[in-house]
């Protein structure tokens, strides 16, 4: 059997004890060459941020990384409590953030719930909601967002968003990323630390990320390893079970929502296996035989991942000049 048919998970796998030092000595190169003391990195709770700190911690030492738990109004009753269990299990120094009140003065809630009535007028700021978007694989139809909301009285609706109520919802809920990044340096230039990002191939291929928000860092450690290689790095690392174990989650709406529901409409393990066989040149049939999926279904979700490479290419872009500005070097 030739080595496309057997194309499946396996093509994923790492040397995790090998990658782990290559990663480790990328952090430490970067945090002496800026003359920096440290590493600051944001805990969700979520596997790519305890993958992260582990990864830190075995660059620079305990002593060396700062943990950042910033829960809000909406997180998820399980983000604090693991991320608090990460932070413990490494040993080093965090703080929490309450990020509620600035979020509050932003006006990040009100203008999201004013976006949201925009579609659904009787929304009351005790109502829950999540935007949803239709699975890639199912339909060729063009894909609409749709706003789920969860009532105070127990009732479900569904009502698609217009283009302007679907920005406006997305703009104030950026302001929890920007939030988030302004708490983390401002911990960095205390310490005379630097941020570590926490995207990984999924996200920072496909602009699953806010710009400025945590979209923003000094370095990004795990941005070329895809979600399913991840997984084995935290297995690796000893990242807590219960962690390794917590489905995938944006926890930014008030209602629980998964990543696939709200951005990339495929299970991660599929997602991984169809933008590995894209980026790899794996034949589509392979690519269908090793993920369950059909031809057809393959096909669509290639051209919904150029098309997020197209619409999101914004985010990954640096600040454009007018003219061209000569490089200083720094001895």
């Amino acid at each position: 059997m030739s080595e496309t048919k057997r194309f499946g998970p396996e093509a994923l796998a790492i040397d995790a004890a090998a990658e782990a030092e290559r990663i480790c000595d990328s952090i430490r190169e970067y945090v002496a060459k800026y003359r920096r003391k440290g590493a600051v990195v944001a805990m969700s709770g979520g596997i790519d941020s305890s993958v992260v700190a582990s990864l830190c911690v075995r660059a620079l030492g305990k002593e060396r990384v700062f943990g950042l738990h910033m829960p809000e109004r909406e997180s998820s009753s399980d983000t604090l409590r693991l991320s608090r269990l990460l932070s413990d299990s490494l040993g080093i120094d965090s703080a929490v953030e309450e990020i509620s009140p600035l979020l509050e003065a932003a006006g990040c809630y009100r203008r999201r719930n004013d976006a949201i009535r925009l579609v659904y007028p009787a929304f009351k700021d005790s109502d829950k909601a999540k935007i949803v978007l239709p699975s890639v694989v199912d339909t060729d139809s063009f894909r609409l967002f749709s706003v789920v909301i969860l009532t105070a009285e127990g009732e479900e609706v569904k009502c698609r968003l217009s283009p302007e109520a679907y920005l406006g919802i997305v703009a104030a809920t950026n302001f929890k990323q920007r939030v988030r990044k302004m708490m983390e340096y401002h911990h960095a230039d205390r310490l005379n630390y630097a941020v570590s990002g926490t995207p990984n191939r999924l996200e920072y291929d496909q602009g699953f990320f806010v710009k400025l928000g945590d979209g923003a860092a000094d370095f990004k450690p795990i941005a070329h390893l895809y979600k399913s290689q991840v997984y084995r790095m935290a297995a690796f690392l000893g990242v807590p079970e219960e962690i390794r174990k917590r489905p995938p989650t944006t926890d930014t709406y008030s209602m629980p929502q998964s990543q696939e529901e709200f951005y990339f409409s495929l299970p991660y393990q599929l997602m991984d296996l169809c933008l590995y066989g894209k980026n790899n040149g794996v034949p589509i049939a392979d690519i269908a035989s090793g993920s369950g999926l059909s031809a057809e279904q393959v096909e669509r979700v290639f051209r919904d991942i150029d098309q997020k490479r197209r619409s999101t290419e914004y985010l990954h872009a640096a600040p454009r000049l007018a003219a061209a500005v000569a490089e200083v070097a720094h001895s």
